[in-house]
């Protein structure tokens, strides 16, 4: 992996873990420095704002930012961090990570948060890395050859359904 640590992966509360790894996961496997932090806008507010406003200087080139409920981590990195910020809104709660997933979506006008699907940690991760990958080729091609595999994984998967038939079928 490079050591160069390009994207920062926060969240509110420990319990995000389980969505915020999938984006990790597939920065380590891109081989993209990430660093990941628990903070928390709402608990410790002067911690955040040093948190967002010296990102870019320590070199990060995207935050991926997740949150559940009313969802402001996001939103407020936005507002402070002048580079891309990926928001995910997490499930759970009364409104199942709606009220989240609307909280990202709907920013005013001038503080854009690119936003996934609702516990899209993966997908986080993927689009972070395709920010980078404008700029870096080896990246781009890592991308590449990553959507092959999933297309090899698709193809594979028909085959064995053919040779199975569908009631003997296993993932």
């Amino acid at each position: 992996m490079n050591n160069e640590i390009k994207v920062s992966i926060v969240m509110g509360s420990d319990s995000d873990m389980p969505i915020m790894s999938k984006a990790a996961d597939i920065l380590e496997k891109l081989g993209v420095g990430f660093e990941m932090n628990i903070i928390s806008a709402h608990r410790e507010p002067d911690e955040f704002f040093e948190y967002a406003k010296n990102a870019e200087s320590r070199g990060i080139k995207v935050i991926i930012a997740g949150a559940g409920m009313a969802a402001h981590l996001p939103g407020m990195c936005a507002a402070i961090f002048p580079l891309p910020v990926i928001g995910i809104p997490m499930g759970g709660g009364a409104l199942n990570g709606t009220d989240a997933l609307y909280s990202i979506l709907q920013m005013p006008s001038g503080i854009p948060v690119a936003t996934v699907a609702i516990n899209g940690g993966a997908n986080a991760g993927l689009l972070a890395a395709r920010m980078l990958a404008m700029s870096d080729d080896n990246l781009k091609a890592k991308l590449v050859e990553y959507k092959e595999g999933l297309k090899d994984q698709v193809v594979a998967k028909d085959k064995k359904l053919k040779e199975t038939g569908y009631k003997n079928f296993t993932k």
